[in-house]
């Protein structure tokens, strides 16, 4: 099983950058397809990015492509989510979680928040 712990969120103005990170502990990193989820108060999950076992495959939502960058060193069992050009509608607790093949996403961080400011 692996323990994924997310760090990096914060409050910050609308224009701004952020980076997320995500730490992973106890199994193999490059064994998993990684991915960050948010959630805003009163909405669904919602799979903002995704990035293969081996960094090379990465998929956006259209709500942050093209001002998002999702990478990875599993060198350092660590994931990025690189932020920019951030919106007040990008507000929420932003979650990282792993993936085991094609199964669902079953291993959760405990979340972070990203806050933007108009």
């Amino acid at each position: 099983q692996v323990q994924l712990v997310e760090s990096g969120g914060g409050l910050v103005q609308a224009g701004g950058s952020l980076r997320l990170s995500c730490v992973a502990s106890g199994r193999t990193f490059s064994n998993y397809d990684m991915g960050w989820f948010r959630q805003a108060p009163g909405k669904e999950r919602e799979l903002v990015a995704q990035i293969d076992w081996s960094g090379v495959k990465a998929h956006y939502s259209n709500s942050v492509a093209g001002r998002s960058t999702i990478s990875r060193d599993n060198a350092k069992n660590t994931m990025y989510l690189q932020m920019n050009s951030l919106k007040p509608e990008d507000t929420a607790v932003y979650y990282c979680a792993a993936r085991e093949g094609n199964r669902a996403f079953g291993y959760w961080g405990q979340g972070t928040q990203v806050t933007v400011s108009p």
